[in-house]
């Protein structure tokens, strides 16, 4: 199976297949169609930032008081 991938908009449901790919294609074909996706649609959902997944969590330990065998046994 050969792919052809453009961008057209179709008129009265009737989708236009380029002149350039027009004699390439011989026999049926399969049709799967794929919605241009508008600026505000391309917005990721999340407002968190990847900076904020991979960030290290932060513990203030100045209060802790334990030697270096009880920190090893936890």
């Amino acid at each position: 199976m050969q792919a052809y991938e453009f961008i057209t908009t179709p008129v009265d449901g009737v989708i236009k297949i380029p002149s350039k790919y027009r004699n390439k294609i011989k026999a049926d074909v399969k049709v799967i169609i794929l919605e241009q996706e508008t600026k505000a649609e391309a917005q990721p959902k999340s407002t968190m930032k990847k900076s904020d997944l991979l960030a290290a969590p932060a513990y203030d330990t100045t209060g802790w008081r334990f030697s270096r065998e009880e920190a090893n046994a936890r």
